[in-house]
């Protein structure tokens, strides 16, 4: 089985020319991202996509963003449904999604990712549901009963955000929950949380090295569980838009988020080498 490192459009400002030319040059095998909405986009976004022949992992965000604006269900189904057919025509591996709103109750979030699945089945994209705040799968206990209801149900597993939200290491402590996630991994975007925050200013500082490898003995759990064939995908996701620290005053980033995120994807595939050597 092999490891396919995927570039993220969040990270790197929605450059797909930029992300390309990583993937030409060796850093990342693939893209991850939303496809443009304009169809005349949509079309050369494809053609950009087919021409490098790189492997493409859509992205679905619905809702009016990447955090809800809309709890109805139905505007999330309305959402799905057009954003998973613009992304079929960009030939994804699959379509990692952030759907549905917290707010809601357990048994509406169960009747709306059942309608979801049925959905991405009618488009014909295989969707991947992301564990992510302000979302049904914003905790492990959550995300637990809809895995638990919806057998077909499919994981993009970020636990940054679940470390955040639970205020500790939480899978450490949670290691039949945690064999259930590895169950039902179909991809895993690869940041590290901490207790107060789902982005430690850099993996790469000795403080954050307890969090970087809690995180990485949960991968390895995803990846002892997974099936043979087929490659695994990972996608390093240390991003903008707040989750990157700034200093006061000044609003000078911790840190390079290229810098990170390549430093990331090496480690990974160094990680997955050393791993099927034995």
């Amino acid at each position: 089985m092999s490891l396919l490192i995927l570039r993220s459009l969040w990270t790197n400002g929605f450059d797909l020319e930029a992300a390309l030319a990583d993937c030409a040059g060796g850093a990342y095998d693939g893209v991850e991202g939303p496809v443009p909405a304009p169809a005349a986009e949509r079309r050369g976004f494809a053609a950009r996509l087919r021409a490098a022949g790189v492997p493409f992992v859509a992205e679905i965000a619905t809702g009016g963003g990447y955090v809800p604006a809309d709890s109805s269900p139905e505007r999330h189904l309305e959402d799905f449904r057009r954003q998973a057919g613009a992304a079929a025509e960009c030939g994804p591996l699959f379509a990692t999604v952030l759907a549905g709103c917290d707010r809601w109750e357990a048994g509406l979030s169960l009747d709306f990712f059942g309608r979801l699945l049925e959905a991405a089945r009618e488009a014909g994209v295989a969707a991947s549901v992301e564990t992510h705040r302000s979302r049904p799968t914003y905790s492990p206990w959550a995300t637990r009963g809809l895995l638990e209801g919806l057998p077909a149900l499919r994981l993009t597993c970020d636990f940054s955000h679940w470390c955040c939200v639970c205020e500790r290491l939480v899978l450490d402590g949670e290691p039949a929950l945690l064999a259930l996630c590895a169950g039902r991994a179909r991809h895993v975007h690869a940041r590290v949380g901490y207790a107060q925050g789902p982005q430690v200013p850099d993996p790469r500082a000795p403080e954050h090295r307890e969090a970087l490898e809690a995180h990485e003995r949960w991968w390895d759990a995803l990846w002892a569980a997974r099936p043979a064939g087929g490659p695994a995908t990972l996608t390093p996701e240390f991003g903008p838009d707040g989750y990157l620290q700034a200093q006061p005053f000044t609003g000078l980033p911790a840190g390079d988020l290229g810098e990170i995120n390549r430093w990331m994807a090496e480690r990974q595939r160094r990680r997955w080498r050393e791993r099927a050597q034995g």
